[in-house]
Formats: structure tokens, C-alpha cells, sequence
């Protein structure tokens, strides 16, 4: 039986009007199977232009919007949290506002869910800002046994792909601060309190790469995050002290190698699922 779900969109100041329209045009009325609802959260005041797409998407849109604004920018971990207490339903979709839903993502994603799955994520393919060039892809380990075993290591999902319950979710903690990490470290508390988790390996998103997406993953502040997110996953027991020492060497070098170099390494080892 098909079950209701909430699509959760969290926009902020810096999203573009055009990317975020095309975002939610993609993720409702282009869906074969559309969203119940849609949650969509206002982190903190943002321009004009902004504004003016938010509010021709709620009132063009077939589904109900549910519109919670944040009189300030709280950050992503916290306005999801919020997103998902005003949510109607248990299975909750996410998106982020500059990616690209394909027309099937629910009415493939869903079924799983509603077959037992907590957690469900899929492939995506990755394309550039200007002309819509595809320039990679990414295909997320399968089965929940491998999910598992290479969550000791990276993210096994991808974050805007993902479709969850939201008990689950609750019942791992929820959503909590921790730099860019704040998704891996979600999910591996969730599989970590036992949601039966699987992946679809097909491309069900397109995701935005600009420029800077690689830079982003470089530098001392994501040195500080990586640090933290080690640490956090030692302190519930998810990964051993060898597993902790290996992840800093490996994942730690690589926030300091040349962008080129992370660029490639990341579409050669993790984005190719090898």
C-alpha cells in the first residue's frame, strides 16, 4: 500500500532563485509519484529574488507547502530538525535546493521504504552550473551488509538522495551539528541503532558541482570537522581505534592534498563506488 510522505527542502541566502525553483519544480510536479506534502524551511532572512521564487513555488504548487521561516540563519543541522517536527508523515524525502530530482526518484525510492527499509538512498550524477554538462557520477555501495562495513570508512549515502523514516531518525538522535559532517554522522548513528538501511545504485539526482565544490572539502576547517566526526564515531563505538587511526591518516591527507588531485581521487575511489 502506498504510504504519504513529506518532502523536506531547507533554503538559505546564499541558494540561487532560478536552481532553487528548478529544485522544487523537479522534486513535485515533475515527480510520477509526488510528495503528500511539502515542508520547506526558511534558514534565517534572504534576498528579494529568493523571496519571490519561495513564494511563487508555494503558490503555484499542488501539494500543500508547509513554510516555517527562521527569524535567523541557524544552520543546516538545526533548520532539518525543525523541517522534520512540522512534517506530517513518517517517511520523509530530502532535497537540497540546487539539485535536480529525476522524474522516477520516489516512485523508485519509495516502494523500499515501504517494504521495511529506515533509510534509502541512491546514485546521483553530477553536472556542472552553467550548460547542465554531466561530468560524473556517483554510485553508493548496495546491500545493508556492505553499507555497514564501508560506513566505518565515508559516508555510504548521499545526503540529498536519501528518503527516511522519520522514527528513525528520532531514534538515532536526530540531526546534530557537526561541521559538513553533520549527515555521516546521522547516518552512522542510525545504522548504528539498528535501521535497516539499502541504496538504489542508479543516478535518481542530479547534483550541482560549481565551482569550489572540491575546494570546499579541503583546508583546516574541514580538517576540524573530519577531527570531530573521528572522534564522535569512536565515542559510541562505531569504528575501532585501528578504524579511527586509518580514517584520519587516509581521509585527514586528503583535505590537504591540491584540489586537482582531491577532485580526481574522490570521482577514482568514492564517487565510482570502487
Amino acid at each position: 500500500m502506498s504510504e504519504p510522505f513529506s518532502l523536506l527542502l531547507p533554503v538559505y541566502a546564499a541558494d540561487d532563485p532560478a536552481h532553487f525553483t528548478r529544485a522544487f519544480d523537479s522534486s513535485v510536479r515533475d515527480q510520477t509519484r509526488a510528495p503528500s506534502e511539502v515542508v520547506l524551511v526558511q534558514d534565517g532572512p534572504i534576498g528579494t529574488e529568493l523571496d519571490r521564487a519561495v513564494r511563487q513555488a508555494i503558490a503555484t504548487a499542488a501539494v500543500p507547502v508547509v513554510h516555517e521561516v527562521l527569524i535567523e540563519n541557524v544552520g543546516l543541522a538545526r533548520a532539518l530538525e525543525l523541517g522534520l517536527a512540522r512534517a506530517a508523515h513518517e517517511i520523509v524525502a530530502r532535497m537540497d535546493a540546487d539539485d535536480v530530482s529525476l522524474p522516477e526518484r520516489f516512485e523508485r525510492q519509495l516502494p523500499v521504504i515501504e517494504a521495511g527499509a529506515d533509510l534509502v538512498g541512491s546514485g546521483m550524477l553530477e553536472f556542472l552550473d552553467d550548460d547542465g554538462l554531466i561530468v560524473g557520477r556517483r554510485v553508493p555501495r548496495v546491500g545493508a551488509a556492505e553499507i555497514e562495513r564501508y560506513a566505518r570508512f565515508h559516508d555510504p549515502f548521499n545526503h540529498p538522495t536519501v528518503v527516511y523514516r522519520r522514527s528513525a531518525v528520532v531514534r538515532a538522535g536526530g540531526y546534530q551539528p557537526l561541521g559538513r559532517m553533520e549527515d555521516y554522522w546521522l547516518f552512522a548513528r542510525m545504522i548504528h541503532t539498528g535501521a535497516a538501511v539499502e541504496n538504489l545504485a542508479e543516478p535518481l539526482l542530479m547534483y550541482r558541482v560549481g565551482a569550489g565544490a572540491y575546494t570546499r572539502r579541503g583546508g583546516w576547517e574541514q580538517w576540524r570537522s573530519e577531527l570531530a566526526l573521528q572522534r564522535a564515531l569512536r565515542s559510541i563505538g562505531f569504528t575501532s581505534r585501528w578504524q579511527a587511526m586509518r580514517n584520519l591518516g587516509i581521509r585527514g591527507a586528503y583535505r590537504f592534498v591540491p584540489e586537482r588531485i582531491r577532485r580526481s581521487a574522490y570521482r577514482r575511489f568514492i564517487a565510482a563506488g570502487g
